[in-house]
């Protein structure tokens, strides 16, 4: 064993998972005690085709990955961490979508095990204002379609004396319920599986992202990559490609894309 855990107490939930899916697509699942990082492992698989409905879950990550190349760092024991291939493929002009149905199925998921969770545009899960999770998805591009990676990280427990260098200090599930990791994932699993057919309905993401995020009306600050300092604004709305509406507070709107923005909280 590597970094004073045992594995075997971490392998058996997890096959447990897999029995309790059933025949639904997402009952593949594969545990890892420790990676690089699970979408890197998932991003070599998506040539596959077989591999389509499969988790790769990982007790530790070396090199775990935020958006825009930003590190994720989670103690082992902490967090639960995965990636998921999608069981189908996904138009390319849809591959915007695919984070935000992610999200919702996420929040599904911790709400059925007790955690309320907000989304946060883009890719945050937060519990009171506080980030306790994120999404970032990898694909594969072929011709008119692409095979997706879904990403996912969520704090769940906080180990007592655990300092952090993280401001404001991130949230975990715990805080407000105790939390089976293994329990988490099979609902997350199972919300993929519900709301798999919403990848065709980008106005029903839309709609359902935005009322779990809070829209309209919700506050943001936003930094723009090259902007001069941060401004405040109103969120308005998820608009076609995955872009924020907001009205900034001195009454100008505009739409803020993912590609060019980072959002302080």
């Amino acid at each position: 064993m590597t970094r004073g855990w045992s594995a075997e107490r971490w392998i058996v939930p997890y096959r447990n998972v897999a029995r309790e899916l059933g025949d639904s697509p997402f009952a593949s699942i594969e545990y890892r005690e420790e990676t690089g990082s699970t979408n890197a492992d998932a991003a070599q698989l998506l040539g596959d085709d077989s591999y389509g409905g499969h988790t790769i879950v990982a007790e530790f990550q070396r090199h775990g990955a935020g958006r825009k190349g930003r590190a994720w760092h989670a103690m082992p024991g902490t967090a639960l961490l995965f990636s998921t291939i999608l069981p189908r493929k996904v138009a390319v002009d849809r591959l915007w979508l695919v984070p935000f149905w992610v999200a919702l199925a996420v929040r599904a998921g911790l709400r059925e095990c007790g955690v309320p969770a907000t989304l946060q545009w883009p890719n945050d899960l937060l519990l009171h204002d506080r980030k306790l999770g994120g999404i970032l998805c990898q694909s594969r591009v072929t011709a008119a379609t692409a095979r997706v990676a879904c990403g996912a990280g969520i704090n769940v427990h906080h180990l007592a004396g655990a300092a952090t260098v993280i401001e404001p200090p991130p949230a975990f599930c715990d805080e407000v319920a105790h939390v089976d990791r293994a329990a988490l994932l099979a609902a997350i699993l199972r919300a993929y599986d519900a709301t798999l057919a919403l990848l065709d309905d980008a106005p029903g993401v839309t709609r359902a992202w935005e009322a779990a995020a809070e829209l309209p009306g919700r506050r943001y600050r936003v930094a723009k990559d090259d902007g001069p300092e941060p401004f405040e604004a109103t969120a308005q709305s998820l608009e076609e490609g995955g872009g924020l509406r907001v009205i900034r507070d001195d009454g100008s709107r505009e739409t803020v894309e993912m590609a060019d923005v980072r959002i302080l909280r």
